[in-house]
């Protein structure tokens, strides 16, 4: 055994133990802190002062201030040559010059980073070195700039050229013994050209193995969504948001994660509108707000509230809390003429007198027990919505990522039916895309799952004959790694070994692959948590110009509303050998199908082609070249919204799920992973969490003072976390420091990735197959 093998045995051993102690089995994800942990709590607006002075200092740490601030005036401008922001998958409005939040600007910034990744820092540094290397650390070295192939016998990563990189895959998937032992893996920033071209050669390669982020994020309410309304996407867009008399945000941290939504939520506050929050944490987008475009408010330091009502609700308890405004709603109906919308349910909807009576049938003592709030407050939640003509109800991570999620989102889509509050202007359904093009992967044919119509038109339009059997999820692909079915592996952008649950068995499977492939813009942990061989392909990013014989090229995007638009890059490229993601897929497929029939290199010459294509097979793309370069782009069909309901009965459909047991047992808390503000997914900006008070401090739990003291524990004591996963096994993570929070008993928090260790890979919704990234079974001690 040679040295390097003697040292990855010692570390690996190592490892081993770490997590046999409840240890973190990596490294820090976060970076060094810069002082002692602080908690103290945030009094500012959101956005406003606190938001510019964030993003100066960013932009100064990345030495990008002039570039930087440049960049700013394109971004979400693409009827003027300006790019779609790579952060969340909020609407962009045609009436702002600066359409644009703090995040997006650092995710912008991070992108277009001076710094380069080169052959001579993979010399200097073996892939066992490196994974002793914090996340945070891995990806501020900068752009990677040719393509690599891991050598296992120096444990380097060494240039490779393209058509060598191409031909090595080519070669490990013409080997499988059949196209189901390869799996490839979508983020949500591919443009919708991409995805097309991605779907279609897996299919043409014969397999419908497309894990994607949306199975770990959004599967729970298209499938809700689906059932109800004959649609997996939401029922409005901006003007509704502008038109509507009420909105309630569910489980979504709006100042963070879609901070664009500040805008709407000020503005309907100043029209003397109402806004319920629903959430476990009061978090920042809940309280006020300075908008940083109005000019204004920024002079004058004015902030406008962005709430009327917060409720703080269990864990999962959103069900529960739905269910009561229902049944404060079909009570109040009895005296109360108009509380219900008795046409549209005659009209449009089946199941209602079921429903009622399942309604009726659930006492008000177990809708408090269950969803851990008053009566009086869900009245008064309740009494808003009587009171609104139109009302929007909005949600996101916080309502996806439990075990009873999609009854959930259907009891929310109950709640929106009694009052007719589907298809028509100021009210809908409008589930939170916290990715850009998240929606518009699906829509381009990203799925495991996809539906006959849709592979029916796929063979007749592209001449390929497509499998018909389901492929395999994010799950399902990292399961079937670890029994050695998965032989090739590709990673179309995302960061899939640090978003995953279960580190330890996720690393493990990922080990077992013949072949990883992961086209991406920055080093990160995937790379270092690779296959027996393994490829990194780098691509260009959304600011980046992308030329082609064709010339300069725009990529499409759908944002959370449904709107399909054009984004062009004007950067100069990050390096010359970078490839665009369209050209990547059609370097592989070529490859790997040296026989096709497909014109994959001829797509490539000018992507309006592609789009041609696309407007042939994709439902609602018709005269797609066209209609993509108007004002704003064109909005994809929503039948829902015209009250079209895609549903076996035709018309929407209610929902008749009893209430599960949320509530925690025998000393145990409800712990939810999520992101802190200074993130995005798994790129970890800082150890600061601004609106929640926090700096320095990564490794932490949130909870509520009587469960601190409860248990003993005082503020920054080390604790000892065990998680218990459905399939009978413990997990157990020792120093996560414990933090006293506004948070309800029995519910306590921390950030993702920290606390995927903690998550089993048994530990999914049985009903959307997503990680129960919000609802873990645990106990929390003193750490002896």
């Amino acid at each position: 055994m040679g040295d390097d093998e003697l040292f990855e045995a010692a570390a690996e051993t190592a490892r081993q133990e770490k997590a046999a102690a409840g240890e973190p089995l990596e490294p820090r994800v976060g970076p060094l802190p810069k002082g002692p942990p602080e908690s103290k709590p945030y009094t500012h607006p959101a956005a406003g002062w606190g938001a510019a002075k964030a993003v100066t200092e960013f932009l100064v740490d990345e030495r990008e201030v002039v570039v930087g601030s440049l960049e700013m005036l394109k971004m979400n401008q693409e009827n003027s040559g300006g790019f779609d922001c790579p952060g969340c998958a909020w609407p962009d409005t045609k009436d702002l010059a600066l359409d644009l939040c703090e995040n997006g600007i650092k995710h912008t910034t991070w992108e277009m980073t001076g710094k380069r990744v080169t052959r001579e820092f993979f010399a200097r540094h073996s892939v066992t070195s490196l994974f002793d290397w914090n996340d945070h650390d891995l990806e501020a070295e900068g752009r990677l700039t040719e393509p690599m192939v891991y050598d296992p016998d120096t444990d380097h990563y060494v240039p490779i050229r393209w058509a060598d990189a191409f031909k090595l895959f080519g070669d490990a998937v013409r080997a499988l013994e059949n196209p189901d032992q390869a799996s490839y893996y979508t983020s949500g920033r591919l443009g919708n050209e991409a995805s097309f071209l991605y779907q279609l050669m897996t299919r043409e390669l014969g397999t419908n193995n497309q894990p994607d982020c949306a199975n770990m994020c959004t599967e729970a309410g298209s499938r809700a969504m689906l059932d109800s309304l004959g649609t997996g996407k939401g029922t409005v867009d901006l003007k509704d948001w502008e038109a509507a008399d009420a909105v309630f945000v569910i489980g979504i941290n709006a100042a963070s994660n879609a901070p664009r939504m500040l805008t709407p939520l000020a503005q309907l506050y100043r029209a003397g509108k109402k806004i319920v929050h629903i959430n476990p944490q009061v978090e920042a987008g809940a309280t006020r707000t300075i908008i940083p475009h109005d000019i204004l408010a920024m002079a004058t330091f004015h902030a406008t509230p962005t709430s009327n009502l917060d409720i703080q609700p269990r864990s999962a308890g959103d069900m529960a809390l739905m269910r009561g405004i229902a049944k404060a709603t079909l009570e109040l109906s009895e005296r109360d003429d108009h509380a219900i919308d008795r046409e549209f349910l005659r009209r449009h909807t089946t199941g209602f007198d079921d429903y009622r009576r399942l309604v009726e049938d659930t006492s008000w003592d177990e809708i408090v027990h269950q969803s851990g709030v008053t009566k009086e407050d869900i009245l008064q939640a309740a009494s808003i919505y009587r009171g609104a003509d139109r009302s929007i109800i909005t949600w996101g991570l916080g309502v996806n990522q439990h075990e009873h999620a999609v009854d959930t989102i259907r009891e929310i889509i109950n709640v929106l039916l009694l009052r007719g509050n589907i298809g028509r202007e100021g009210a809908g359904a409008a589930p939170n895309r916290g990715h850009s093009n998240v929606q518009g992967n699906r829509t381009c044919g990203i799925t495991n799952a996809p539906t006959r119509e849709f592979l029916n038109k796929l063979a007749e339009v592209c001449g390929i004959d497509p499998p018909r059997e389901d492929g395999l999820d994010v799950i399902g692909t990292v399961e079937a790694m670890d029994r050695g079915d998965i032989k090739v592996f590709v990673g179309m952008a995302g960061n899939f070994a640090l978003a995953l649950p279960d580190t330890r068995y996720t690393y493990a499977a990922l080990r077992k692959v013949g072949l990883t492939v992961y086209v991406s813009t920055k080093l990160n942990r995937s790379h270092i948590v690779h296959g027996k061989r393994a490829l990194i392909l780098p691509c260009l990013g959304r600011t980046e110009k992308d030329v082609q014989r064709g010339g300069v090229q725009r990529l499409s995007v759908e944002d959370g509303d449904s709107m399909v638009h054009l984004s062009q890059g004007n950067q100069h490229p990050a390096s010359p050998q970078l490839l665009s993601e369209p050209a990547i897929i059609a370097g592989l497929a070529r490859a790997a199908l040296p026989d096709s029939a497909t014109p994959w290199e001829w797509y490539v010459e000018d992507y309006d082609r592609i789009r041609d294509t696309m407007s042939k097979v994709l439902y609602g793309f018709e005269d797609f070249n066209r209609r993509v370069r108007l004002p704003m782009g064109f909005r994809i069909k929503q039948p829902a919204r015209e009250l079209v309901f895609l549903t076996p009965s035709g018309r929407a459909e209610f929902s008749h799920a009893r209430l599960p047991d949320v509530v925690p047992r025998d000393g145990r808390l409800v712990l939810g992973a999520m992101r802190s503000h200074d993130q995005w997914n798994t790129t970890i900006y800082t150890d600061n969490d601004r609106y929640r008070g926090i700096h320095n401090l990564r490794t932490l739990v949130f909870m509520n003072a009587e469960d601190m003291d409860e248990r003993g524990l005082e503020e920054f004591q080390p604790t000892r976390i065990t998680a218990y996963a459905k399939d009978g096994t413990e997990r157990t993570l020792k120093g996560f420091l414990a933090v006293k929070h506004d948070i309800p008993r029995g519910v306590a928090a921390g950030y993702m990735p920290e606390l995927n260790q903690l998550i089993s890979i048994s530990d999914y919704s049985s009903q959307s197959e997503q990680p129960l990234m919000k609802q873990l079974d645990v106990t929390i001690e003193q750490d002896a």
